[in-house]
């Protein structure tokens, strides 16, 4: 008889993250392999060769991560896999494998939402039976940016988006336009240490309207215009750089924790879940704990490492799922655009 193991697969973009979770060990092993060395030649993510990596990777990961965890593949009892949404291509090389895989083991397998796995990621190091619903869950990555209101495992209503950029994104897009490099995140906030607040002030959007909706396309042209501006008449300095690097830092994160604040009040609350890799922000997490103290709110993060794409977050939302796997047969379909409001709750108790 199997065991009560998962196996997630997660190639939604350009990292490939393995995982093995067990019901009564919690995760027994995971490793990720990023193409960000690939990617940082071009200044972002080439679809096609995100998936072409996925197929060369999957398998020597999986092969790796049951050598850690010191099982078989006769071991697992189901594949979970990321469905989407991301890159239709990368989704497609992840889902064939993770179907053969299931086919081949003759286990049920499932496809999971990508971004419900980065939300209950903050809950793999806890007891999903103890955790206190509801919470306003923030989703910060390249792809989305998202407030959410949980009011458990599938059942979400999406508090605001934003209408263009996301933050991941407008960080990335911002370091490229100062001929930084990718990804851009972590380089702006390194160089955002060094920068001077008194210098610029940029505007925080949307936030003198109503809502939790969010908009960060205007926000990356005012930096490239404060940029055009400077270089018209000096050499664009490092001190100059790091000074809008922290300008625009400072916008995101007052923006993000405006609105978070918002998203509590709006469904009293008191419990606030980030996630994604914009979460690990270290100026974004500061200002939201400071927030979350005043307004007596408890804050949970992800460990670090599950903060980016990963399979342990693919594998937990898998076991949740688990009555939900169907046999694996031939044919398959991905979806790179799908709400999180189109999901439900698990049919059944989260046991395979």
């Amino acid at each position: 008889m199997r065991r009560m193991i998962v196996l997630g697969i997660e190639t939604s973009c350009d990292d490939t993250g393995i995982a093995l979770y067990c019901a009564e060990n919690g995760l027994l092993a995971h490793t990720l392999f990023s193409q960000v060395d690939t990617h940082r030649l071009y200044g972002g993510v080439v679809p096609e060769l995100a998936a072409r990596d996925h197929t060369r990777k999957v398998i020597p990961l999986v092969d790796a991560v049951l050598a850690e965890a010191d099982i078989q593949g006769s071991d697992v009892g189901m594949v979970a896999y990321t469905r989407g949404p991301g890159l239709a291509g990368a989704l497609l090389a992840g889902a064939a494998v993770a179907r053969s895989l299931a086919f081949g083991w003759n286990i049920p397998a499932l496809g999971i939402h990508h971004m419900e796995g980065h939300l209950l990621a903050a809950l793999l190091d806890g007891d999903i039976d103890g955790a206190e619903f509801p919470f306003v869950a923030l989703l910060v990555s390249g792809g989305h940016t998202q407030l959410v209101d949980v009011k458990g495992v599938g059942d979400y209503r999406i508090l605001g988006k934003t209408l263009d950029d996301a933050v991941g994104e407008a960080f990335d897009k911002t370091a490229k336009m100062m001929g930084l490099g990718y990804p851009g995140g972590p380089i702006l906030e390194q160089l955002a240490k060094q920068g001077s607040a008194a210098r610029y002030k940029f505007p925080r959007p949307m936030t003198d309207r109503p809502g939790c909706d969010f908009s960060f396309s205007g926000l990356k042209t005012f930096a490239l215009n404060t940029v055009r501006d400077w270089k018209e008449t000096n050499q664009l300095d490092e001190q100059t750089i790091a000074d809008v690097a922290l300008a625009f830092q400072n916008a995101v994160v007052e923006t993000l924790t405006i609105k978070c604040k918002r998203a509590l009040v709006e469904t009293g609350y008191k419990r606030l879940v980030i996630a994604g890799g914009v979460g690990a922000n270290q100026a974004l997490r500061s200002n939201l704990n400071k927030m979350a103290e005043k307004q007596s709110v408890k804050l949970l993060y992800p460990r670090m490492e599950f903060c980016t794409d990963n399979g342990a977050m693919i594998a937990y939302a898998g076991y949740l799922r688990a009555n939900e796997a169907t046999e694996a047969k031939q044919g398959f379909d991905v979806k790179p655009r799908w709400s999180m409001e189109e999901l439900a709750p698990p049919v059944a108790e989260h046991v395979i």
